[in-house]
């Protein structure tokens, strides 16, 4: 994957004591599916493999007020819901806390899901 100089500067705007916290997100997603196009959709980053529905896209991040919000396909929060069951989340956006670690095995597994979702037109 090529890194995407937009995602670059949306994580450079950020504040600096989040600024880890974006790039460690990225990287396991980047490690996760590693084919898959980099940009910036919805005024976030994003990942796609286009050529598939809804352009391809499977997984988006953007830092919120109190939170970092991981934004992945239906149904893939709900089929997971009970792993997730810490976690403030709603139909398609995970909350992850700013005070705590990125959980990168969790984000490893629901992206590859959330993929997988995207491919078979989910």
């Amino acid at each position: 994957m090529m890194p995407s100089k937009e995602v670059d500067s949306y994580i450079a705007r950020c504040p600096r004591k989040v600024q880890g916290k974006l790039r460690e997100l990225r990287a396991t997603i980047q490690r996760t599916v590693p084919d898959a196009t980099e940009l910036i959709s919805y005024s976030m980053p994003g990942y796609c493999y286009p050529g598939y529905s809804y352009k391809g896209m499977f997984a988006w991040f953007g830092l919120q007020s109190n939170h970092i919000g991981l934004y992945l396909r239906p149904p893939t929060l709900w089929d997971n819901r009970r792993e997730l069951s810490r976690y403030k989340r709603t139909k398609s956006a995970l909350h992850l806390p700013l005070d705590k670690e990125i959980p990168a095995p969790l984000v490893k597994r629901l992206v590859k899901y959330s993929a997988r979702i995207m491919k078979k037109g989910g």
